[in-house]
């Protein structure tokens, strides 16, 4: 998908992205589902979403909705997943990360930020989601051959309902795409988007023969996979070109769209008289969006 169709799928408009100081941040973490209470932000609970939230605000780096994420993970579940916030923090994010590892200890670390377009609708980019199941060897029930079996017949795109609990039964949308297998003594799930206690209910059914969700403690959210469109669309800095009074050039990884920081007594001269200067340089690079620093 061209930048272009990008734009016009999340309703936004080059414009408003010049005239806005905000960017989308995709930040990985990697955190100890036992350490948490919940994924989501609660009140006098202990979050995922809510330490994020809690040592990134005392850094300085702030946003004005919420967190959205890769994958939404059970309490006690560990995960290798992905948060995505707009803000308009402009100073350098790198620090920010080092600070925050420094802050949290081991229960939650993030290992890389990227710089992507703000307000999109992140849950819609993430094409497909892998867990691990490691249950204690002593607790399976099951022969291997009756693992890899059932895990064959349970493979599929239908409608999984029966794996999940009465909150996931009153979703709309029941059809999923799964793919299980066993190996190594580890149950191993791909698919597109999982059901409430999908996961655990499916190794609960696997692993003992019981529809009974099994402890979240033993399940990984292994990894977030983003779509290709999203991948694109990262934005890296540029240290290559040099243009007369921009400042700062960031592009996205193919090179369809380019944002030039210039200072606010410079944009005229960038922009040029009635855009020529602009229009030479888009001629030249593509979509081209001028803000001020």
């Amino acid at each position: 998908m061209n930048v272009k169709n990008f734009l016009e799928r999340d309703i936004m408009d080059i414009r408003i992205l010049e005239k806005s100081r905000k960017m989308g941040y995709i930040f990985d973490i990697s955190y100890r589902g036992t350490s948490f209470d919940a994924f989501d932000e609660m009140a006098g609970k202990t979050t995922v979403k809510g330490y994020f939230k809690e040592i990134m605000n005392s850094l300085g780096f702030t946003w004005a909705k919420g967190i959205q994420q890769g994958g939404r993970t059970d309490a006690k579940v560990s995960g290798n997943n992905c948060l995505y916030v707009s803000s308009a923090f402009s100073g350098n994010v790198q620090k920010i990360v080092s600070d925050f590892n420094q802050i949290s200890g081991e229960k939650l670390k993030v290992t890389r930020v990227r710089k992507t377009l703000p307000n999109l609708i992140f849950p819609d980019y993430a094409e497909g989601r892998k867990y691990i199941y490691r249950y204690p060897q002593k607790k399976i029930l099951k022969t291997p051959e009756e693992i890899e079996k059932t895990c064959r017949e349970i493979s599929g795109t239908y409608d999984v309902s029966r794996f999940t609990d009465a909150k996931g039964k009153e979703l709309k949308e029941h059809i999923r795409t799964v793919n299980v297998v066993f190996e190594n003594g580890e149950l191993i799930f791909t698919g597109d988007s999982f059901m409430p206690k999908q996961v655990r209910i499916m190794s609960g059914y696997l692993l003992t023969g019981e529809l009974t969700a099994l402890p979240g403690k033993f399940l990984t959210l292994e990894k977030v996979i983003l779509k290709e469109e999203i991948l694109k669309n990262i934005f890296i800095e540029d240290n290559s070109i040099k243009i007369e009074n921009v400042e700062k050039i960031e592009r996205t990884e193919d090179k369809s769209l380019y944002i030039f920081y210039v200072s606010a007594d410079k944009k005229g001269e960038v922009i040029g008289k009635n855009g020529g200067n602009i229009k030479k340089l888009r001629k030249e690079y593509g979509t081209i969006i001028v803000r001020e620093i």
